[in-house]
Formats: C-alpha cells, structure tokens, sequence
C-alpha cells in the first residue's frame, strides 16, 4: 500500500479549486455533484470548503486507510499533489503525521 492510501491528509487540508471546465456539467470529468460551481470559470470540491476541510469523495480514516471515491476522475490540483511536497508535509502535521521522508515503509 502506497503511503498516500495510508494518509489522506492532502483532502481534509486544502480548499480544492479547479477549472469549471473539469466539472462534468462543461465536458470535464469530475462527477457534478462533487462540484460547487464558484464563478463562471472556478469550481470547487465538495466538503472542502468546510472548517476542517475534507473532501466528499474520501473515504477512511486519515492515517490509517484511505481511498478516492473519484479517483481517475479527480481534477488536477489533485492529480498535481506531490506526495512528500512542502504541502504534504503541511497537510501531515495538521493531522499528527510524520513527513512521509521519515515515515518507516
């Protein structure tokens, strides 16, 4: 298991904006119902513009076991999330984790 199926902290950490143009609605692909229109260009992923954010589409217990209910159809800020960035280990600290550099695989 990847340490990103162990993790999840990325999706209940940031606000996920993404071109309207990725919303099914306009001929994208992330499921309608997980996007919250904003303008006439931006949209945004359900649940994470909560306080705390968490995306709808996620499922498990962040830490432990975690999966994507869209994953091949998640927009691109989240297809660009690079495991072990700056913002990973942001996303880690605000739920108890350790960078994953000094997580034991």
């Amino acid at each position: 298991m990847s340490q990103c199926q162990a993790c999840g902290a990325c999706c209940a950490s940031f606000r996920v904006d993404f071109s309207i143009h990725e919303s099914q609605d306009h001929g994208g692909r992330v499921p309608a119902g997980l996007a919250t229109e904003l303008t006439d260009t931006l949209c945004r992923l359900r649940g994470t513009d909560h306080n705390p954010p968490r995306c709808t589409a996620l499922y498990g217990a962040i830490g432990d076991k975690v999966s994507c209910g869209i994953y091949e159809w998640r927009p691109n800020p989240c297809q660009e999330f690079a495991e072990g960035s700056d913002a990973c280990a942001q996303a880690r600290r605000r739920h108890g984790l350790l960078p994953v550099d000094v997580v034991p695989v």
